[in-house]
């Protein structure tokens, strides 16, 4: 089966596209495809314990259950170690299913597997 790769580059600034970033990651997963979002830029934050707490839009799914579904299904995070210096975010409080690593850490992830791609 394909790999799933989401890259997302926006935070809670733009809740609802986090929100469907996440509701395509979740459905990956929850598919039993291996699955990985990439967080650059603002995005790096969603990777910490308890910060992805927010409603995008009356009728979205609160974000934090979305994540707690994500890791559930046994998705993961890959964090721009260059965005999370740029913005001092600590690693050490990453939720358990995210770890710091940049696009070779991303490629080596892939391998030789087919992948589809999605980007926010």
């Amino acid at each position: 089966m394909h790999k799933a790769v989401i890259t997302l580059n926006t935070g809670l600034e733009d809740a609802e596209t986090v929100t469907v970033a996440f509701l395509v990651a979740v459905g990956a997963a929850e598919q039993g495809r291996q699955t990985l979002i990439f967080l650059t830029k603002e995005a790096v934050r969603l990777a910490t314990e308890g910060f992805a707490r927010a409603v995008a839009c009356d009728g979205c799914p609160p974000l934090a259950d979305l994540v707690q579904r994500y890791e559930k299904a046994g998705g993961q995070f890959l964090v721009c170690p260059i965005c999370m210096q740029a913005r001092n975010v600590d690693p050490s409080g990453f939720v358990t299913n995210a770890a710091a690593g940049g696009t070779a850490p991303m490629w080596e992830w892939i391998g030789d597997d087919p992948a589809v791609t999605f980007s926010y």
